[in-house]
C-alpha cells in the first residue's frame, strides 16, 4: 500500500520537533503599540511599595511613618499641657535637671550648645542645599528642607509666648519651652543629611547628624539653658518637620547606580 502524504508527515520522530506557533483567532486580537512596549503591566512585577501592596504608584506612607507622625504629635501634646498646667512630669523634669546642670564644665557645654545656634547649623543646611541640587537637578527636596527650617521660628516664638516657661537658672525668666536650639539643629543637621545621604550610599551622614543634634540638646541642659521636657518637646516637634524632608528626597531623588 502506498503511503499517504498524512503518513509521511506523522511517520517520523515528532518529539524532536519544535511547536508552531499558529496564527489564529486568539492572536488576532493582541494589541501592538508603536512603542514597542507590551500593553499593559504583568502583574507580577509591578513594584511594590513600603507596605508590600503591589503595583501603588507613588508610594503611600506606611503604617511605621504614620505611628511615628501620630506619636510625635501625641508628645508634643503631652508636654506642652504639661508645662501649662504645672502637670506631675514637671516636678521629675526639674529634679533631673537641677542632678545634671553643672556636671560638666561650662567650657564644655557651652561648645556644644553652640551648635544649635542659627549661624552654625544654617550654613550646613545651606551648603547640603545646593549639593543636592548640583546633584540632582530637582529643587523640591532643598525647597522643603529650606521650608521645614523656616516653619522652625513660625511655631517654635508662638510657644515660647505662650507658655512662658522660666528657665533653670533664671526664674524670673520666660519663655524656655521649648528649645529653639535643639530644634534647629535638628532640622539643619538631619535635614542636611536626609538630602545628601542619596548619594553617599552609606549611613554616616545620619549618624553623624544625630550626634551632632544629641550634643546641642544635652550641652543645654547640662549647661542649665533648657530643661529636659524643652528638649524633648523640640524634637517631637521637629519629626514631622523631618518626615516630611524624607518623603520628598524619597519620590524624588534617584541614587546613583
Amino acid at each position: 500500500m502506498s503511503e499517504t502524504p498524512r503518513s509521511r508527515e506523522t511517520g517520523g520522530d515528532t518529539s524532536t520537533g519544535l511547536p508552531q506557533r499558529r496564527t489564529g483567532h486568539a492572536f488576532a486580537h493582541t494589541p501592538h503599540r508603536s512603542d514597542s512596549r507590551p500593553p499593559q503591566t504583568p502583574r507580577g512585577v509591578r513594584q511594590p511599595d513600603p507596605g508590600g501592596r503591589p503595583g501603588t504608584i507613588p508610594p503611600v506612607p506606611g503604617r511605621p511613618a504614620i505611628l511615628l507622625l501620630l506619636l510625635s504629635l501625641l508628645g508634643l501634646a503631652l508636654t506642652t499641657w504639661q508645662v501649662l498646667v504645672s502637670g506631675p512630669l514637671i516636678t521629675p523634669d526639674e529634679n533631673l535637671s537641677r542632678a545634671l546642670v553643672r556636671t560638666v564644665p561650662d567650657a564644655v557645654t557651652e561648645r556644644l550648645a553652640d551648635l544649635g545656634n542659627i549661624p552654625v547649623a544654617v550654613p550646613v543646611l545651606a551648603l547640603a542645599m545646593a549639593y543636592a541640587v548640583r546633584r540632582s537637578r530637582a529643587w523640591a527636596p532643598a525647597l522643603t528642607a529650606g521650608l521645614a527650617m523656616a516653619l522652625v521660628p513660625a511655631v517654635i516664638v508662638p510657644l515660647k509666648e505662650w507658655t512662658a516657661r522660666p528657665g533653670p537658672l533664671e526664674p524670673w525668666a520666660a519663655g524656655y519651652y521649648p528649645s529653639g536650639h535643639t530644634a534647629t539643629s535638628a532640622v539643619a543637621y538631619v535635614g542636611a543629611a536626609l538630602l545628601i545621604g542619596p548619594y553617599t550610599r552609606r549611613g554616616w551622614p545620619l549618624a553623624v547628624a544625630l550626634v551632632l543634634t544629641g550634643a546641642t540638646a544635652a550641652g543645654l541642659i547640662l549647661r542649665g539653658w533648657h530643661w529636659p521636657l524643652d528638649v524633648l518637646a523640640s524634637c517631637f516637634l521637629c519629626t514631622p518637620l523631618l518626615m516630611a524632608v524624607a518623603g520628598v528626597v524619597r519620590r524624588t531623588v534617584r541614587p546613583p547606580a
